[in-house]
């Protein structure tokens, strides 16, 4: 016969055998998964030209005052760089949002009328990769008269009326000129544990950030012409 102390020993290992921690393997690869790189795109039509456009967004130092969660950006320096089209500049950014806030460099650069690419060069504990692209297209809209002809840049971006569009100005009654907004917005969390608990809220960021332009653009030029 065993000793007790043995048989309870032997009915331990029995219960530790019947109530083992599961096997996490699949969750954990589950939230590896979650750490790639996330992409979202927007795209709507504004009745601004290109210029208003890219003075807004590419005025960085303004974006604590209307961005969503940037409570503060400053224009560290401005770079000359001779091979480079355009303006770059680092801007010092924070953003704070549910419990996290975070404060990193960002290079942007600007090509008047046409883009503003801004990619995260400090390490955050947060982000592992940010980077946002801004571009703006002319639009040339079917003009309803047949009397009148007017003359269009080559790049111009031709919109069908006639069929469903997504985000469009009532192109019905504008008269004044507009501009196809894209933004292209790509990032990645360095935690996984930080992407399972912001990854849904912050694929919301990108329409919130079109839209928090265009409201900026309402305040600085007014109602459009119209």
């Amino acid at each position: 016969m065993l000793p007790i102390t043995a048989l309870a020993r032997n009915t331990f290992w029995s219960k530790r055998h019947l109530f083992r921690l599961p096997d996490l393997t699949s969750f954990s690869s589950s939230l590896t998964s979650t750490i790639q790189p996330q992409t979202y795109h927007e795209q709507k039509i504004l009745p601004y030209s290109r210029k208003q456009l890219y003075a807004v967004v590419s005025d960085v130092g303004a974006y604590a005052s209307f961005v969503p969660f940037c409570t503060h950006s400053h224009v560290l320096r401005t770079l000359v760089e001779p091979n480079v089209k355009g303006e770059e500049m680092e801007a010092e950014l924070t953003v704070a949002f549910l419990a996290f806030t975070e404060r990193y460099t960002s290079r942007v650069t600007c090509i008047p009328f046409e883009s503003v690419r801004a990619v995260a060069v400090s390490s955050t504990p947060l982000f592992k990769t940010l980077e946002t692209t801004w571009k703006f297209q002319p639009v040339s809209l079917p003009s309803t008269s047949t009397s009148t002809s007017t003359s269009r840049s080559d790049d111009a971006v031709v919109i069908d009326t006639s069929s469903p569009q997504p985000s469009l100005v009532n192109t019905s009654v504008v008269v004044g000129p507009t501009t196809l907004l894209s933004l292209d917005l790509s990032f990645a969390f360095s935690n996984p544990l930080h992407a399972a608990v912001s990854g849904t809220f912050f694929g919301k960021v990108s329409k919130l950030m079109v839209k928090a332009f265009e409201e900026r653009c309402l305040k600085v030029y007014g109602p459009p012409g119209i």
